[in-house]
């Protein structure tokens, strides 16, 4: 019986998104190996650095030191704030141009294009290309186009993509959500109008969802801005202490698919060819 898949499935969230950090940082330490990682919009950035092996100690000292310059090139507001090329390629650089068939953990990366009207998951061709289809939050970065597409952030139908991480063959998904405001909060800059708005219209999608996650983390992140990445080391450390929170729940979830897994192959199996009932397979 091959060994249980814990699969990741990594929210949008702006700076909040940082808190992914943390969180691939404590599963690390609790010795919980990740075999399948599905991101959306910060999430798919996070995960796709994490899916290429890189360690969430050096993940951390590159959010802390990164500054806006590094990543933002304002435009003429036209489809959006930021044109996105800085972005990409910083994206191509940390993982190295290559393709998603080419991480070191499966990976899968949600986005949405326009003209179709709905969800696409990005399984295949440069992670770059998918990481920026995915980040393009609508009215702020300016929309991806490829392949005759038009693409925008993957959060705008799937915060926090459980689906792409059960369909990556996990046994266990975890999910992280680090896109939710607070009720009451007053919106401050025209991000977080954007995203509150967005926050709003995914709670009422997520009715839809097909399949939830075996359990769901929400870092306390509320209190950092959209555009706050200066505040990474925060975000970072909120997300190390709700996984650790929740390590109990975590183990308990990993223990149960064990034993359905275990069930599962030790039932016996009908023939339908002989009409009998095969024996579960010996133990060696």
């Amino acid at each position: 019986m091959r060994e249980i898949t814990v699969g990741l499935a990594l929210g949008s969230g702006g700076a909040k998104g940082l808190a992914h950090i943390g969180v691939l940082s404590a599963l690390v330490d609790h010795d919980i190996p990740i075999g399948a990682i599905a991101g959306s919009s910060m999430g798919s950035l996070v995960g796709a650095i994490s899916a290429m092996g890189t360690s969430p100690a050096m993940m951390r000292g590159l959010a802390v030191a990164l500054r806006r310059k590094h990543w933002v090139d304002f435009t003429m507001p036209k489809m959006g704030l930021v044109q996105g090329d800085k972005v990409h390629q910083l994206v191509s650089f940390l993982t190295r141009n290559a393709s998603i068939e080419d991480t070191k953990i499966p990976l899968a990366i949600v986005a949405t294009e326009l003209i179709s009207r709905q969800k696409v998951v990005f399984r295949a061709g440069s992670i770059a290309d998918a990481v920026r289809a995915s980040i393009a939050i609508p009215g702020v970065f300016v929309p991806f186009f490829h392949n005759g597409g038009v693409y925008v952030d993957g959060g705008v139908l799937e915060r926090v993509p459980t689906q792409a991480a059960w369909d990556l063959g996990a046994d266990v998904v975890l999910g992280v959500d680090v896109g939710i405001t607070p009720e009451g909060t007053v919106p401050k800059s025209m991000v977080d109008v954007i995203m509150q708005s967005l926050e709003l219209m995914q709670d009422h999608a997520r009715i839809n969802e097909q399949k939830p996650a075996s359990l769901t983390i929400r870092p306390a992140v509320s209190q950092i801005g959209t555009t706050q990445f200066t505040r990474a080391a925060e975000a970072i450390e909120a997300g190390y202490r709700a996984v650790r929170a929740a390590l109990p729940t975590i183990e308990a979830r990993i223990a149960e698919a064990k034993t359905e897994k275990r069930e599962h192959v030790e039932r016996p199996r009908y023939d339908r060819d002989s009409g009998t009932v095969e024996p579960p397979p010996e133990k060696v």
